[in-house]
């Protein structure tokens, strides 16, 4: 018996003191009874000896561990699962297989860029082609418009850090349905049918159209009637940056009626539809999406992530909601994000689970929205936001966020009431109990700043040795060589606390301190991230509350003798919500990150990134099961296992056995490369060309540059660094969007000039005088369907105004300004001016403005030379070519 009841004390839970004290290690204890564990006590012979040290060592670590690896299991478990669970209505009425043809129909298309006749012409007549055919086969009971737009217009957006977009005769395929005797109001239902150059853009987002025509199939032959109208936009041309989005919402006279809207998009290829932006504001879309959705998965904390702009993309959402002022559901795929805007976005790749999943909730909510009072009267409940998030895919949670701060901060003060008692009982003894609890409180920051920095330099040098991304296609080297290093530093510093500065003191008491160091440190998070506004803050509220009830709970089980294995297994039952939880959001936040950052820029270390996001979730889950260390006789062995799997895998990194990219036809994870087979010309104030060159310009999508390429081609090599033309803006490169900032590595290799069938022709059609010493230049373009526009007006003059987006030029980073410009077929020459305000008369000119013209298909898409080059890439790389001309002039 005294066996059993040194094994509890030796592993007793940081619960230990349930709500009352923090009493004095050093202070002797009463003798007898539940008080035997006293003689733990600083200055006493501690009982058990090594045998029962022992059992406590060994059954404490590696359940931790098991625990956290069978919980990760069940998330895993839990998502393959979700996408064929049946809907709830048993029988289905949208059908994947349907959809599905429609998809292989348009991907069979192939790339659909803006202003190719794949886009614009066969994408178009296959649409109309299958929206006629469900019209004819549509009920009494609903009425079906079609209309073709062509929109032309202009808008700035603050996206990749401003920039201004122009676009003439784009096209949107908009179909309204709605009941027999018309409808006042409409939902809108939102998909794209371009694609990105180069790409087939089955998954974005020619999938999302072949679930709307489906819905409309579906909808339409319902004999139930609606109670506001659909509206369905095909829309031409996302990919342009939004611009068809927002020709239908500022000029189409159907987009008046819109009160809410649904953006089908894509961040990855198939699995399930995330909910990542919703509102602004208007929690009663969040309600409809809870109470209609069968398959519901749904995150405020992704809607915080994505609109902090840490994620560079945007979406139609934007467009909706800041020129429409229309409030909507935003949801994109987001699995296997490696092959997003690859050649290897194919319709094959899609599950028609996947395909059914969306298709159930989609059909669902428009159904509800479409048959909803609130839909008439939305303005009514516009206000306020809401938090929300899914468990496991099973069930979404919602409710509105001033409940949740109300709720935020009882739990919060809560929390600080328990603590108080804690530290101020008894009085005689507070100031010492609020020493001590200061000190763990700061030696748990400590170990948290003490792992973030080593696994930094980790990341770092990895980083400077040529070995970035090596978990790319090996995602569990990053867990290995960061988790490992991370978890090792937390408990080494611990490990040293416990061992020279908590020498001989009682373990269930530092346990139990450390407990409520890391309670303390979760209640303050709490408090500030909803002083801050945001919703994210659910998470902390998890980790305050289950772990405050599990502490009051179990308070008393250690008292019992024989109850070690009892108490660990209570413990690790009161933590199982948040812990669960935490896996759950992990997954997704990995799912998402690791493949943006083989496309995020050479700038960016992606190591380091993916480094501090492994940190961040290690210290979370041991926040709760550090207290282990100071339980457990010695944490020799964890120590010593997690640093050989760290020095191990450290050196197979730095040795390149675990190579980045993949070309399995499977699952590959290639390299994104793009190359543009540029001609530039730079003429001086009196229009002579001044200079001339040619080359393949080349920009490596990742930190990794062409290091990887280089040995398969060996003239790409950084002898030939691209080289700024400080005069010239941009750098005199021809950049299809303004993304410079990220792409400040890259590479020119020289080759013969180009020479478009369509070349650019640029006029200056007048230069008029305009007073408070200001000049109008007035301009006519016509090219390509893609084309940009880069002014930077000289020392002492200013861009005052112009004839693009709502007068208000919008500069891009670095100072310089970008506007971006597409057309369908047969638009007319492009006519716009720029006005500038210059204090004296330069001898040099007063701006220097360039033209770029893409070539995205047809036959000068690709010269010989460009066609050569891609020929002898390696197959793990996904290269997009193109042609391009840059034409500088000084004004």
């Amino acid at each position: 018996m005294e066996r059993s009841a040194a094994a509890v004390r030796r592993l007793r839970a940081p619960g230990g003191g349930g709500g009352g004290e923090l009493r004095d290690p050093q202070r002797p204890p009463a003798r007898g009874g539940d008080d035997e564990d006293g003689a733990c006590a600083a200055g006493g012979k501690k009982r058990g000896g090594p045998r029962r040290r022992a059992l406590a060592e060994a059954r404490g670590v590696p359940l931790v561990l098991l625990y956290l690896l069978g919980l990760r299991a069940l998330v895993q478990v839990s998502q393959r699962q979700l996408l064929s669970r049946p809907g709830r209505g048993g029988a289905r009425d949208f059908s994947a297989l349907r959809a599905r043809r429609y998809l292989d129909d348009i991907t069979a298309i192939g790339p659909r860029t803006v202003g190719s006749p794949e886009n614009e012409i066969h994408t178009v007549n296959y649409l109309i082609e299958q929206i006629k055919a469900i019209e004819v086969e549509s009920t009494d009971a609903h009425r079906i418009f079609v209309d073709i737009q062509r929109p032309t217009g202009s808008f700035s957006i603050d996206f990749l850090g401003g920039f201004t977009s122009y676009y003439a005769n784009i096209t949107n395929i908009v179909v309204k349905l709605e009941p027999r005797n018309g409808a006042e109001h409409a939902v809108l239902s939102n998909c794209h049918f371009d694609s990105v150059p180069n790409t087939p853009g089955a998954s974005d987002d020619a999938v999302s159209c072949s679930v709307m025509l489906e819905i409309l199939n579906t909808l339409s032959k319902s004999s139930e009637s609606l109670q506001h109208a659909v509206i369905f936009l095909f829309n031409g041309a996302e990919e342009n940056i939004l611009q068809a989005s927002h020709g239908f919402i500022t000029q189409h006279e159907w987009a008046k009626s819109i009160r809410a809207f649904i953006n089908l998009e894509a961040a990855g290829v198939g699995g399930k539809e995330l909910v990542f932006q919703t509102g602004p504001e208007n929690p009663w879309l969040v309600q409809a999406y809870v109470f209609a959705a069968e398959h519901p998965f749904a995150s405020v904390v992704a809607q915080e992530v994505f609109q902090s702009g840490i994620i560079p993309a945007d979406t139609d959402f934007r467009i909706y909601r800041d020129f429409g002022n229309v409030p909507g559901i935003d949801l994109a795929f987001i699995e296997n994000g490696y092959i997003y805007h690859t050649e290897y976005d194919t319709s094959d790749r899609i599950l028609t689970d996947s395909i059914q999943r969306a298709g159930d909730n989609i059909l669902a909510v428009l159904k509800y929205l479409a048959t909803s009072d609130r839909l008439a009267k939305s303005f009514e409940y516009r206000h306020g936001n809401v938090v929300f998030f899914d468990i496991l895919g099973l069930l979404v949670l919602a409710y509105p966020a001033r409940v949740g701060t109300i709720m935020n901060y009882i739990i919060a003060a809560i929390a600080a009431l328990y603590l108080s008692k804690k530290v101020l009982q008894p009085k005689t003894r507070a100031l010492n109990n609020l020493k001590k609890f200061s000190t763990a409180f700061g030696l748990t920051l400590l170990s948290w700043i003490s792992a973030l920095v080593t696994v930094f330099i980790v990341a770092v040098f990895i980083s400077l040795i040529g070995r970035s991304l090596s978990w790319y296609t090996h995602f569990y080297v990053s867990v290995s060589l960061y988790g490992t290093a991370a978890t090792a530093k937390l408990i080494f510093v611990h490990t040293l606390a416990k061992k020279f500065f908590y020498k001989n003191m009682n373990e269930q008491y530092l346990g139990d301190v450390f407990f409520d160091a890391s309670l303390m440190v979760w209640s303050i998070a709490l408090a500030i991230l909803t002083q801050i506004g945001l919703c994210s803050a659910f998470v902390c509220t998890l980790w305050v509350v289950f772990p405050l009830i599990t502490k009051l709970m179990i308070h008393n089980e250690f008292r019992q003798k024989g109850a070690t294995m009892r108490f660990v297994m209570m413990y690790m039952l009161g933590m199982f919500v948040p812990y669960l939880y935490l896996m759950y959001l992990s997954w997704t936040v990995f799912e998402m990150f690791t493949p943006i950052m083989g496309r995020s820029g050479s700038e960016i270390p992606p190591d380091v990134v993916l480094a501090g996001l492994i940190v961040a979730i290690t210290v979370i889950l041991s926040s709760y099961f550090i207290n282990f260390v100071y339980l457990v006789k010695s944490t020799k062995m964890t120590l010593v296992t997690l640093t050989t799997v760290f020095v191990v895998t450290l050196l197979l990194v730095c040795s390149g056995i675990f190579f980045p990219y993949s070309s399995d036809s499977i699952n590959p994870k290639p390299k994104r490369v793009f190359l543009q087979h540029t001609s530039r010309r730079f003429h001086d104030l009196d229009g002579n060309l001044v200079k001339s060159d040619s080359g393949i310009w080349i920009n490596g999508f990742d930190y990794n540059g062409i290091s990887h390429i280089t040995p398969h081609v060996p003239e790409i090599n950084d002898t030939i660094r691209t080289q700024c033309e400080e005069r010239a803006p941009f750098c005199g490169l021809p950049w299809i969007l303004p993304v410079h900032f990220m792409f400040r590595k890259n590479w020119y290799l020289p080759v013969p000039e180009i020479l478009p069938t369509s070349p650019v022709l640029f006029k200056v059609l007048a230069k008029e005088l305009m007073p408070w010493n200001s000049v109008r230049l007035n301009f006519e373009v016509s090219g390509p369907s893609h084309m940009s526009l880069y002014i930077r007006p000289h020392e002492g003059s200013t861009l005052s105004t112009w004839s693009l987006g709502d007068g208000r030029p919008v500069a891009s980073i670095g100072g310089d300004y970008f506007v971006f410009y597409s057309h369908g077929l047969q638009a007319t020459a492009w006519h716009f001016w720029i006005e500038l305000t210059a204090s004296e008369e330069h001898t040099d000119g007063i701006v220097s403005l360039a033209i770029a013209a893409h070539y995205f298909f047809g036959k000068d898409q690709k010269s010989p030379q460009l066609y050569a080059l891609l020929e002898r890439l390696p197959d793990w790389v996904f290269s997009s070519g193109w042609s391009s001309t840059y034409d500088l002039f000084v004004f």
